[in-house]
C-alpha cells in the first residue's frame, strides 16, 4: 500500500498510513511511530502540483517506508525520465511535513491577499518551517526530513504556486472574504483548513509553540481579523532565531 494523502485526521489525530493500518485490521499494532500492518506501507510526498505532473513537467518526490526494500520498490515503480523518486525511512516526518505545510500555505496566501510583500512572505515561509520542524521532532520525526523535498521543497511549492489550493484560500481571506464563502465556491478540497485544527491540537498535546498555526486557526475559526493576526505575530516577544 502506498499512501499519497496529505493530512491528519481531526478526531484521532492519525496520519494517513496509521489510518490505513487501522482499516486493514492492525489497530493493535498502531502507534505514533511507523504504522505496522501485514502488508508493507509507504507514504509518497513532495512538491507535486498535480496540473504540472499531468503535463509531464519535471518533478521529484519521496517514498518513505520503514521497510527499506519496499521503499526502493516504490521508487523503482514510480520513477520515470521526468519524475524522480527518492527514498526515506522517516514516515512520520514525511507525512507530518506534507500535512503541516498546508497550514503555512494558508498563511502565505493571506500575506498575498494583504499585499504585504515578498519580505513578509519569505519570513513567513522560513519561520513556518521552523515550527513545522519543531512539532515533527517532538513527535519522533527526523529534523533533516523537513529540510528536504517533503518538507522545505513542498512548502515552497505550496506557498508560491498560483495553483496551490491552500494558498488560494488564504489569499481570498486576506482580501476580505469569509472562509465559508471561499469554500463554497471551490471545486476542490483545501485540506489545510481541517488540518489546521489537527496541527493545533497536536501542538498543544506535545507542548510545542506554533504561533503561525495559532494565528491561522484564529483567522479561520475564531473570526480573527487578518491584520490583527499579522500584528500579533510581528509584535511577539523578541527572541533568538534558533529558538
Amino acid at each position: 500500500m502506498v499512501s499519497v494523502a496529505k493530512g491528519i485526521e481531526n478526531e484521532t489525530l492519525m496520519r494517513p498510513t496509521q489510518v490505513i493500518a487501522q482499516v486493514l485490521g492492525d489497530s493493535s499494532r498502531l502507534s505514533w511511530g511507523v504504522a505496522s500492518c501485514n502488508s508493507p506501507l509507504a507514504a509518497m510526498s513532495g512538491p507535486n502540483i498535480a496540473a504540472e505532473l499531468a503535463r509531464y513537467l519535471p518533478a521529484t518526490a519521496v517514498a518513505a517506508s520503514g521497510d527499506a526494500a519496499f521503499a526502493r520498490r516504490v521508487q523503482s515503480v514510480f520513477s520515470t525520465q521526468w519524475f524522480r523518486v527518492y527514498t526515506n525511512a522517516d514516515v512520520i516526518g514525511v507525512e507530518l511535513a506534507g500535512a503541516m505545510k498546508n497550514v503555512i500555505a494558508i498563511a502565505a496566501g493571506i500575506i498575498d491577499g494583504l499585499a504585504a510583500g515578498n519580505n513578509a512572505k519569505s519570513a513567513l515561509v522560513t519561520r513556518g518551517l521552523v515550527e513545522i520542524t519543531r512539532l515533527g521532532v517532538a513527535m519522533g520525526a527526523q529534523a533533516e526530513t523537513f529540510k528536504g523535498l517533503a518538507g522545505l521543497g513542498d512548502l515552497i511549492t505550496t506557498c508560491v504556486s498560483p495553483e496551490g489550493r491552500n494558498r488560494m484560500v488564504g489569499e481570498r481571506i486576506g482580501k476580505g472574504r469569509k472562509l465559508g464563502d471561499v469554500l463554497e465556491t471551490m471545486d476542490s478540497v483545501a485540506e489545510g483548513v481541517p488540518t489546521t485544527r489537527s496541527v493545533r491540537e497536536l501542538a498543544r498535546r506535545h507542548n510545542v509553540e506554533m504561533p503561525i498555526t495559532e494565528a491561522v486557526y484564529a483567522v479561520l475559526f475564531e473570526d480573527r481579523d487578518v491584520l490583527a493576526a499579522l500584528s500579533d505575530l510581528m509584535t511577539r516577544d523578541p527572541k533568538s532565531e534558533i529558538q
